[in-house]
């Protein structure tokens, strides 16, 4: 039974096999000769890993239209990488699930009833799934794996710290991002060079998350006094959004992380702490939020917003998306509208409910089913499921093997998680700023599949 769940999940299949079999693999390896030759691409996962770094740098200050030219110059040198080099031990459930997805949200545009908008919105998919490869190709090594990381580390401290600044000094609220009728209309929820709260909250969740393992990776007590720093920086910088979706992930991240933690250093504890640490821990962590929850009512009174149904504008508003998406999911069930927000801006007025404008559906879940329909949905978790698997069995190899740099794919799941449930209630996932670190979460996860596994050999030959 478990062999076939795993052919089911695409956790082993025989990749190699059928990759020479295909028609696709000729277009592989087609200038291998011209790399053998080729002294710039002797350092192409350098060079891969320095492009990536500029993109992560850049993300959180410059527009989307440049981060877009920067996803073309990934795609670019991914096809490069691709034509001078073969696939095999390369490719793994998680790609062939990816490009699944890519081929349905093709035939969606083909479908579509707003085929020109959607065209734009399959082309910035595309750039994102072949991120995700791209990502995939050149991180496969740990040491341009933990560089990747720290530039990111180090750009999301800037971002906090400005963020926390605005926290202090005060800045302009560029949008109605509070109930107008709350108790707390005019509190300053900052966004730091992103522009909106929801958008901060949802970029810091992988730094959050990767600086807390940062804290058990990095060696020298001034690394871990740094990543400590960036921890606490990035965490009040979230806490200072006020987004209740962020918080929510921050706190489901923290979980999921923790439990993943336990599970990694729980053979190294005493019987006693082997039993009471977990509870310990999830005592305190209840006891620590009951007490902010009571003795703050700016907390208290945030999060209670969320139980208020409609009676808080902004569940309000979400709900009457809501219901008008599920409206056109039910007249294109199967494929759906389209990708991309400009197919969803165009057909989404003729659903709507007087005064609801929206931009997207507010749901990662809804926005992906009313743009592929339920074939792009299933695909998606089926898409979800092999991610998460993949992840945790290349994280038991590497606790097998005493490899502490496994600690990077805990990082990484934790801040998927958050950014899942984040996305329940909304669509900062689809702003260039999060997609990107969402597919370089993924591709850091297959990147560290190992080949056996992605290749479907139990034992690879020497």
């Amino acid at each position: 039974m478990a062999a076939v769940w795993q052919q089911i999940l695409f956790l082993r299949f025989p990749f190699e096999p059928w990759l020479r079999a295909s028609v696709s693999y000729r277009v592989f390896g087609l200038l291998q000769g011209w790399r053998g030759g080729s002294w710039l691409l002797q350092w192409a996962e350098p060079l891969g890993a320095m492009i990536l770094c500029v993109l992560l740098v850049a993300a959180p200050f410059v527009s989307t239209t440049l981060i877009g030219f920067l996803l073309l110059a990934c795609a670019g040198y991914w096809i490069l990488l691709s034509l001078s080099d073969l696939p095999l031990g390369q490719v793994t459930g998680i790609h062939l699930l990816v490009a699944l997805y890519g081929g349905i949200a093709a035939i969606a545009t083909v479908l579509s009833p707003v085929k020109g908008a959607a065209l734009s919105g399959l082309v910035q998919l595309l750039l994102y799934l072949i991120f995700f490869a791209f990502c995939a190709r050149v991180l496969r090594s740990p040491k341009i794996l933990a560089a990747v990381i720290w530039v990111y580390l180090m750009v999301s401290l800037v971002v906090s710290g400005y963020g926390i600044r605005q926290e202090f000094f005060g800045v302009e609220q560029l949008a109605t991002w509070n109930d107008p009728l709350s108790e707390f209309a005019n509190d300053t929820r900052v966004y730091s060079y992103l522009g909106n709260p929801n958008l901060l909250a949802g970029y810091l969740l992988g730094a959050i998350a990767f600086s807390g393992v940062a804290m058990l990776i990095w060696r020298t007590k001034i690394q871990k006094t740094l990543a400590a720093v960036m921890f606490v920086t990035n965490a009040a910088c979230l806490f200072f959004t006020d987004s209740r979706g962020g918080w929510l992930a921050m706190v489901g991240a923290a979980v999921v992380g923790g439990l993943l933690l336990y599970s990694w250093y729980g053979n190294r504890l005493s019987p006693f702490w082997r039993k009471w640490l977990l509870p310990l821990c999830f005592g305190f962590g209840a006891g620590l939020l009951l007490i902010a929850v009571l003795g703050v009512d700016a907390i208290r009174l945030r999060l209670l917003s969320i139980f208020s149904w409609r009676g808080d504008s902004s569940n309000n508003f979400r709900i009457n998306v809501w219901l008008a998406v599920l409206r056109m999911i039910g007249d294109r069930p199967l494929l759906g509208i389209g990708p991309g927000h400009d197919a969803f801006n165009a057909v989404y007025p003729q659903y709507m409910e007087s005064r609801f404008s929206a931009l997207s559906a507010y749901s990662i879940f809804l926005e992906t089913a009313v743009e592929t329909g339920l074939l792009g949905l299933t695909t998606f978790v089926w898409l979800l499921i092999n991610i998460f698997s993949q992840a945790l069995q290349s994280l038991k190899d590497f606790q097998s093997q005493h490899k502490i740099e496994g600690l990077w794919l805990v990082g990484a799941i934790a801040a998927m998680t958050g950014l899942l449930i984040q996305g329940l209630f909304d669509t900062v996932w689809y702003r260039p700023q999060v997609n990107t670190l969402w597919w370089l979460m993924v591709g850091i996860i297959a990147a560290q599949i190992p080949p056996c596994q992605s290749t479907g050999r139990d034992n690879p030959s020497p």
